[in-house]
C-alpha cells in the first residue's frame, strides 16, 4: 500500500494549526480581555482558569511551525521572507506574554501592575501579528521560481487590517465563553456580556472578510461560484454546508447566552472558528502558497516524509492525550484563592 505522503502531513499540519487556533486563541483572548476585568482578583481568577493548559497549547503551534519546515521547505522558503516581519512579531509578543505570566503570579504589587500590562500587550500583539500572517496568506504572495519576489511589507493591506481586527474580537470570543465555563458569580456574569458584544462583533467582521476575500484574488471567487457579478449555484450549492455550519455554531452560541449555559457558548464558538477554517481550506486547497505554489510542489522526498511520520505517528498520539488529559484533569469552576503555582 503506497501512502499519499504529502497529502498526509497536509492534514498534519493543517490540524496542528486548528489545535492551535482553537487552543491558544481562547487564552490569547482571555489576555485581550484583561482591561474588562472589574479588579485585580478577577484577573488572578482569569489567569488561573488557564494555568494548567497555557503553555501545552503552544504545542500545536510548534508542530505546525516545525512541520511546515521540515514536510514543506519550499513553502517555508516562500512565505517566511513574505511574512517575515508579523511572525517576528508574534514570535517576540509570545515571549513576553510567557514572561509577564510567570513573573505576575509572584511578583509584588508595583511589579504584578506592570506584569499585568505586559500580559494584555503580548496577548494583543501576537493576535493581531496572526491576523496579519492570516491577511497575507489569503491576499497571496508574489512568487517567481520557487522563491519569494515582493516586498517586505506586501502583507500590510486594508484587507489584511480587517482580518486582523477579525481575529481580536474572534479570539476575545473564544476567551469570553471559556470563562463562561470556568467561573462564577461576577466575572461569569461580566464574561457573557463580553461574549455578546464579541460575538456580534466577530459575525459581523467574519462576513465582512468572506465578501472582502471573493474580491482578493479571482481564483477564490471563482472556487465560491462568484463569477461575472454573479454566483453559480451550481458551483456554490455543494460548499453551502460550511457557512450552514458557522451559522449553526452561532446559533448554538447564542441559544447557550440565553439559556445560560455554562458550556454550550464556548461549544458553539468552536464550531464558528471551524466552519472559518474549513472555508479558508477550501478556497485554497491544494495551494500551500497561495496562489502559486500546491503541497505536492513545495514538499520534501517521500523517504523524507516517509521517516519523519514515524516519529509523528508515536507523538502525535502523546501530545493528544496529553491536552485532553489535562483539560480533562482540570475541569470544573476556578475560585477566589485557587492559585498558582
Amino acid at each position: 500500500m503506497n501512502l499519499d505522503l504529502p497529502l498526509i502531513w497536509a492534514g498534519i499540519i493543517a490540524m496542528a494549526v486548528l489545535m492551535y487556533v482553537l487552543l491558544d486563541g481562547m487564552d490569547l483572548g482571555l489576555g485581550i480581555l484583561f482591561p474588562f476585568a472589574g479588579s485585580p482578583e478577577e484577573r488572578d481568577i482569569m489567569m488561573d482558569t488557564i494555568a494548567p493548559v497555557w503553555d501545552g497549547n503552544e504545542t500545536w503551534l510548534v508542530l505546525g511551525g516545525g512541520g511546515l519546515f521540515a514536510a514543506f521547505p519550499v513553502a517555508y522558503a516562500v512565505l517566511g521572507p513574505a511574512l517575515y516581519v508579523p511572525i517576528l512579531l508574534m514570535l517576540l509578543a509570545l515571549i513576553l506574554r510567557g514572561v509577564a505570566f510567570e513573573f505576575r503570579a509572584r511578583g509584588r504589587r508595583r511589579g504584578k501592575a506592570f506584569w499585568t500590562g505586559a500580559f494584555y500587550a503580548g496577548s494583543i500583539v501576537a493576535t493581531l501579528a496572526q491576523g496579519f500572517v492570516l491577511g497575507g496568506f489569503i491576499q497571496g504572495v508574489e512568487v517567481e521560481g520557487e522563491a519569494f519576489a515582493g516586498g517586505a511589507y506586501d502583507w500590510l493591506t486594508p484587507y489584511t487590517v480587517l482580518v486582523a481586527v477579525g481575529l481580536v474580537f474572534g479570539y476575545a470570543l473564544l476567551g469570553a465563553c471559556w470563562l463562561i465555563w470556568r467561573t462564577e458569580d461576577e466575572l461569569h456574569g461580566r464574561a457573557r456580556r463580553w461574549a455578546w458584544v464579541s460575538a456580534a462583533a466577530t459575525a459581523l467582521l467574519l462576513a465582512a472578510v468572506s465578501l472582502a476575500t471573493l474580491f482578493i484574488h479571482p481564483e477564490v471567487a471563482v472556487r465560491w461560484g462568484w463569477e461575472g457579478g454573479r454566483f453559480d449555484l451550481a458551483r456554490l450549492a455543494p460548499l453551502l454546508a460550511i457557512p450552514a455550519l458557522g451559522a449553526a455554531g452561532l446559533a448554538l452560541l447564542v441559544v447557550g447566552l440565553k439559556r445560560h449555559s455554562h458550556a454550550l457558548p464556548y461549544f458553539g464558538a468552536t464550531i464558528v472558528f471551524l466552519s472559518g477554517y474549513i472555508g479558508l481550506a477550501v478556497s485554497f486547497f491544494p495551494n500551500i502558497v497561495p496562489y502559486d505554489l500546491t503541497f505536492r510542489q513545495a514538499a520534501s522526498a517521500d523517504n523524507a516524509l516517509g521517516l519523519m511520520l514515524v516519529g509523528v505517528a508515536i507523538l502525535l498520539p502523546v501530545i493528544l492525550g496529553y491536552t485532553f488529559w489535562v483539560y480533562w484533569l482540570f475541569r470544573g469552576k476556578v475560585t477566589a484563592g485557587a492559585g498558582y503555582h
